[in-house]
């Protein structure tokens, strides 16, 4: 082949290559979606299961605050662990404390844990508690070293509640300054208070509104720890 036509066809393939058309390119819209939830623990007695007073299954405080915050914005991973009976000392239906619900229920990758109660240690000695309350709180932040902590004294229905009670209010007020938790006192806010028809024919536990009513306040008690409410 003579030097003239390989340049020929040099030039011919040169021309070609640069000259044809470029691939087309798809340009596709990609939607990043935040999987990140928010996991949530929940240690608590009766007045978290529900009664045969009210607020068993979705009637509960519990699945109500999901979904409130659900509609905000603010979607949660919940693991609830309570028992009707249970306290920090005093063992519920099953033979458990909240340090055994706290075991069950409380993962290294919470968000925040929330403790609820209880009334069930009105008998148990000061001492004894203030032990068992520190016990069970440092377990928490032991296991979810990141998570906020939240905690909920007893509730009590009237506006006179008995001085075990405040007692336990008080201890457990302090044990959760030194957890370095938030503490909310229903005793002190005035849950239940003047509302009778939220309580149950047996004094003690919530009818489906009472569970209503404890949604409506609990929710932004979490909300606010998780995500602006």
């Amino acid at each position: 082949m003579s030097r003239v036509l390989t340049w020929i066809l040099a030039a011919a393939m040169l021309f070609g290559f640069f000259s044809a058309p470029a691939p087309a390119v798809t340009h596709r819209q990609v939607q990043a979606l935040d999987y990140a939830v928010n996991r949530v623990a929940v240690i608590g007695d009766s007045y978290t299961t529900g009664s045969d007073q009210g607020g068993n299954g979705p009637q509960g405080w519990a699945p109500q605050v999901w979904q409130a915050l659900s509609s905000h914005g603010i979607p949660v991973t919940p693991t609830v662990a309570a028992e009707g009976g249970a306290g920090y000392c005093t063992r519920g239906n099953r033979g458990s404390v909240f340090e055994d619900l706290t075991v069950r229920a409380v993962k290294p990758n919470d968000t925040l844990v929330v403790f609820f109660g209880s009334r069930n240690d009105m008998k148990v000695e000061p001492t004894r508690l203030s032990i068992a309350m520190y016990g069970t709180l440092n377990l928490a932040r032991q296991i979810a070293r990141s998570a906020k902590m939240l905690v909920i004294g007893p509730p009590w229905p009237t506006a006179d509640p008995p001085p075990e009670i405040v007692r336990i209010r008080d201890i457990l007020s302090y044990q959760a300054q030194l957890a370095g938790a938030t503490f909310v006192d229903p005793i002190a806010a005035r849950w239940f208070v003047g509302r009778p028809d939220l309580i149950g024919a047996d004094g003690v536990h919530p009818t489906d509104a009472g569970h209503t009513y404890m949604a409506d306040k609990i929710a932004p008690l979490i909300g606010t720890q998780l995500a602006p409410y």
